[in-house]
């Protein structure tokens, strides 16, 4: 039973060890990438928007 706690343990320092190793975006890259991911977003949705009415468009002349 120790023996699990233990390992848990190690786990836990393990994994804290690692994220201290992490190179975390300063604010600029973070602001940056956070423009990037919200343009592609509205990007898409506008295209699926448009991919949505044309095949509506299509499958109700098709349906007529």
């Amino acid at each position: 039973m120790f023996r699990w706690f233990r390992s848990l343990r190690n786990y836990f320092r393990d994994a804290w060890g690692e994220i201290r190793k992490v190179s975390w975006p300063g604010r600029k890259e973070l602001l940056a990438s956070t423009i990037t991911v919200l343009a592609v977003i509205a990007i898409m949705g506008i295209f699926l928007g448009v991919v949505d009415l044309v095949l509506t468009s299509l499958m109700s002349l098709y349906l007529k």
